[in-house]
């Protein structure tokens, strides 16, 4: 997969099956977009993704959304909303966007993809320019989890109750996060049960802070884990976004190792103790609690 960033920077000489949208998590829903492209691709067409990057509080980072992609597209293509693409009209983004700068023979959106100035282009356009152009249309309709759409804001709701097995449903995948083991105030060595802290990249979601059975996976290896997701309120005031975890079993140095974390099942919400021993009550429970998660799925 060839992976760039601007529509600019593309210069592929195939014709091309391309879709576009935000593509926020790469859920169920977006996962069919993808499935349509591939199923165009061949020596003669190439698959190409256009993400547009459009706000902070992601579901996915954009090098997440280029690992899961990885081996299945030929053109991952990332791209910022400019003021340029936000106010330009919707048949000259057809025109010079779709066909001449993407050489576009497919495209698949989904039902209620708009673009173009004030989101005048539609579906119904795509279709009524495609002879003038000479490309096809495939509109692909919403995937469901029950009698519910399948959709970034569905599962952002799931992520801000902590619900990440609902969210690992809409997903296709089990919600995780990646980022360095930082240097913490090393509070849970002198308790007993040390702990790594993992800072998450700005714009990532964090669900709901809390605790969670997780697994973490080190140097390639996956690992039980238990940790809280959120600011530590008992032991600062920093208000800065970790998730700190227990790892089972792992006895290395992580620190400034990028890890990964896999999140299974919501314990419980962060709360404040009113003291340090509170919290270490509450932690041997939240341990066990990891243990009895995992051996119920062994």
């Amino acid at each position: 997969m060839k992976y760039i960033t601007g529509i600019g920077s593309y210069h592929g000489t195939k014709k091309t099956a391309v879709t576009m949208g935000k593509f926020d998590g790469l859920h169920r829903g977006h996962q069919k977009l993808v499935d349509k492209i591939r199923s165009y691709a061949t020596d003669e067409c190439d698959s190409v993704l256009c993400a547009f990057d459009m706000h902070r509080d992601a579901i996915m980072t954009n090098r997440e959304r280029r690992e899961h992609l990885e081996g299945k597209i030929d053109w991952l293509i990332d791209c910022p909303f400019t003021e340029t693409l936000r106010n330009m009209e919707a048949e000259d983004f057809i025109r010079d966007i779709l066909c001449a700068g993407l050489n576009a023979a497919h495209i698949v959106v989904g039902r209620d993809f708009v673009f173009g100035h004030n989101k005048r282009g539609s579906v119904e356009m795509l279709e009524r320019y495609a002879p003038r152009y000479g490309y096809t249309v495939d509109v692909v309709e919403k995937e469901r989890y029950g009698d519910m759409i399948i959709s970034s804001t569905y599962i952002r709701d799931a992520l801000a109750q902590g619900d990440v097995r609902l969210a690992e449903q809409l997903l296709g995948y089990p919600y995780e996060l990646t980022g360095p083991v930082r240097h913490g105030k090393q509070l849970g060595r002198t308790l007993g049960f040390p702990t790594m802290n993992v800072e998450p990249e700005a714009q990532k979601i964090l669900p709901r802070y809390g605790v969670y059975a997780c697994r973490v996976k080190i140097d390639g290896e996956w690992y039980n884990g238990v940790g809280n997701a959120g600011v530590k309120p008992t032991v600062t005031d920093e208000r800065r976004r970790l998730f700190e975890v227990y790892v089972y079993g792992y006895e290395g140095d992580a620190y400034g190792k990028e890890v990964t974390v896999r999140f299974c099942g919501f314990e419980r919400p962060e709360v404040k103790f009113g003291s340090v021993e509170e919290l270490r009550e509450q932690v041997m429970k939240d341990m066990q609690y990891g243990i009895d998660f995992f051996k119920d799925r062994s």
